[in-house]
């Protein structure tokens, strides 16, 4: 028979489980067709998104970075297969450009609502990667 506090483990557990599953920020190390092409997204992401319009396969979204510059992107879903596999097209690989990004660097979108004037926001973050003698020690904001 399972104690109070056991089962008060379990609630919490529970909680902090759907508290992962709902989080819609994220961020990314970035690979090679991720500087030069288009930037893969988790699945996850696209409940921090806009509404895609019926039949559409992308959706537009604007994204601040840390000096106020605003970045229009685009996320994109595959037309066909099991699962959406989101990536972000357009304006991608200008801000990537812009902020001389590499393979190893690091980004993160991070959604924000504000609940007393029903506005989301998006912003988005560059790191370069802090390395030494090849290897990452960390990662500093540009």
């Amino acid at each position: 028979m399972e104690s109070s506090h056991e089962h008060e483990e379990i609630s919490f557990a529970l909680l902090l489980l759907l508290l992962v599953l709902e989080m819609t920020n994220f961020w990314k190390i970035l690979r090679k067709t991720d500087t030069e092409k288009r930037l893969s997204v988790p699945i996850r992401f696209l409940r921090s998104l806009p509404p895609f319009k019926l039949g559409s396969h992308a959706v537009t979204f604007e994204a601040t970075d840390e000096k106020g510059k605003a970045w229009p992107f685009q996320c994109s879903i595959r037309k066909r297969g099991q699962y959406p596999k989101p990536f972000l097209t357009r304006g991608w690989v200008a801000f990537v450009k812009s902020k001389k990004l590499r393979v190893g660097d690091k980004v993160r979108f991070i959604k924000r609502e504000n609940r007393a004037t029903a506005t989301i926001s998006y912003k988005v973050r560059a790191e370069k990667a802090i390395k030494i003698f090849g290897a990452t020690f960390g990662y500093a904001r540009i």
